[in-house]
């Protein structure tokens, strides 16, 4: 076989989703470090000062929450900025990406509801609405943790005139951007020395059937949920086993024969949602996480989310189950 057509079938499947990966991390870290370079975080925080404020979170944190609506990437490369400065800690870092949950989830919305609503009609509605609420709970809930967790954030009146007098002189936006660009190139080679390799690395793991195996193992122990229907376990098993559209294919085709019902849907989507989060994590989050954060951060920051997304989910599916039986 030659380089060309090895080339050729690789496009598709590795060279194009790194390419395009990359180019999303860039514009996202160019995004983000212009924001910084023009001492715009406070400004951009507004959005969430009401709920950085309560829970004595930094302005970054605030800024990082704004920018998540748009762009989770720049979202998340203001922190990894932030923690690299130390102008944030460990704890903050963590528990500021975790508070981006509501944002991330709105920017993912209009595709979930555009998937599911020609699927699973108007289970859609409430399948939404269930995962939103997971999401609101999650964001609820690390502001509750860090105003406990964190020290109580007071801006010196003598930085606030600073920003004031900043404001009143302009802005020099040659300097931000020449600024922003050194600061760009720097980061973007620690970005691509990480991403590209564990990419790949997890491309072979896909490629060698190490996911699949994963996902078929777990698919196949099924039996702890005994109030589940054997329709059930289908959805969930091809949940896991294929994409999130491949179930939903499946469960809107029961609803249409009428061997399902809504609530029977509902709940084994959010099973299978669950089940398949972790490794869905370490095909897809992984490695543009390990580019952007430190590998071992990373690590720790994709365990804390998916502790909080499974819990929460777990948690509001069991209060729709309670009240609908």
């Amino acid at each position: 076989m030659q380089i060309t057509d090895i080339f050729t079938q690789l496009w598709p499947s590795l060279v194009w989703p790194l390419i395009r990966l990359l180019c999303f991390i860039s514009v996202g870290l160019l995004v983000a470090t212009f924001i910084e370079s023009l001492n715009w975080t406070n400004k951009i925080a507004l959005l969430a000062r009401p709920l950085i404020r309560f829970g004595n979170l930094s302005e970054t944190a605030g800024a990082s929450f704004s920018m998540a609506l748009f762009s989770g990437v720049a979202a998340n490369t203001m922190l990894s900025e932030a923690y690299d400065k130390k102008t944030i800690f460990k704890k903050e870092l963590i528990l500021s990406n975790l508070f981006n949950s509501l944002p991330t989830y709105f920017l993912h919305l209009p595709t979930v509801f555009v998937i599911t609503a020609p699927l699973i009609k108007g289970a859609a509605f409430i399948y939404v609405g269930i995962t939103f609420g997971a999401a609101i709970l999650r964001t609820v809930s690390i502001v509750i943790l860090s105003r406990f967790l964190l020290p109580e954030v007071v801006t010196p009146v003598a930085e606030q005139s600073n920003e004031s007098l900043q404001d009143n002189k302009g802005i020099d936006w040659k300097k931000a951007l020449k600024k922003s660009w050194k600061r760009f190139k720097k980061r973007i080679r620690k970005i691509t020395k990480f991403t590209v390799p564990i990419y790949v690395l997890v491309f072979i793991m896909h490629r060698i059937g190490f996911f699949d195996v994963l996902e078929s193992g777990m698919a196949e122990y099924l039996s702890f949920l005994p109030w589940l229907s054997p329709q059930s376990m289908g959805i969930i098993t091809l949940h896991i086993a294929a994409e999130f559209t491949a179930g939903l294919a499946v469960a809107g085709a029961f609803l249409q024969e009428g061997t399902m019902e809504y609530r029977e849907v509902i709940l084994a989507l959010l099973v299978g949602n669950v089940l398949s989060s972790p490794i869905r994590a370490i095909r897809h989050q992984f490695p543009y996480y390990a580019g952007i954060f430190s590998p071992k951060t990373a690590v720790e920051l994709i365990i804390y989310n998916q502790v909080f997304r499974v819990g929460s989910l777990i948690f509001m599916g069991v209060i729709y189950y309670l009240v609908t039986i």
